[in-house]
């Protein structure tokens, strides 16, 4: 049986992978079909498309409760993406090829990104700076951490309106409407049911 769950979460897994995939580039041929820059579509689509598998997890573990709950899979799935983002894959990626670290990411992009993770510390820790009898993420801490998202969303759109990024890189391709709309749809399936077999069939084998 143990088996068995261990192929159903690795079909999981190919699932979150290509829907990703999928999503992402049925997303970009769209963003590209109505002329939005290659910026933004690195930005936005790409970004977010590539962190919609954490997504879809972290959901699907807030709507499939258990008795000791799935509170632990959400913020491990965070945390350790985000290391395995920092260190594995940035670290990687300077060996194959030296990074330039442009003078605005030095001195707004990453000291916003550490401001955050000092919010984020500071939200989840009540029993430390707001004295009570457990630590949680409630409404209100969700309220201020989708705020603080916009609010670098707002900051990316405003510095490329003022600083225009005229080069395009030709790489993102341009499909027919339905093969863009199959591309987007299949990529969100593949995402919601990967993200159910993970995270059911997980429990199914911890538990």
């Amino acid at each position: 049986m143990m088996f068995f769950n261990i192929i159903l979460i690795a079909i999981g897994f190919a699932l979150l992978i290509k829907g990703a995939g999928f999503l992402v580039d049925g997303a970009s041929s769209l963003a590209k079909r109505f002329n939005v820059s290659d910026i933004v579509i690195g930005l936005t689509v790409v970004a977010m498309g590539t962190s919609a598998p954490e997504l879809v997890v972290n959901a699907m573990s807030g709507v499939i409760i258990t008795e000791e709950g799935t509170h632990d899979i959400v913020f491990g799935n965070i945390i350790g993406s985000n290391i395995f983002n920092l260190y594995l894959i940035l670290g990687i990626s300077a060996i194959i090829y030296p990074l330039t670290v442009q003078r605005n990411a030095l001195w707004k992009e990453i000291p916003f990104s550490l401001a955050v993770t000092v919010v984020f510390f500071i939200l989840a820790n009540d029993v430390l700076f707001f004295d009570v009898s457990q630590n949680s993420l409630d409404y209100s801490d969700a309220l201020i951490l989708i705020s603080l998202f916009g609010l670098f969303m707002v900051y990316i759109f405003l510095n490329i309106k003022r600083n225009p990024d005229t080069t395009s890189l030709d790489k993102i391709p341009l499909f027919g409407s339905l093969k863009t709309t199959l591309m987007i749809t299949g990529g969100i399936a593949g995402l919601i049911f990967g993200g159910q077999l993970i995270v059911e069939k997980l429990l199914s084998i911890l538990m």
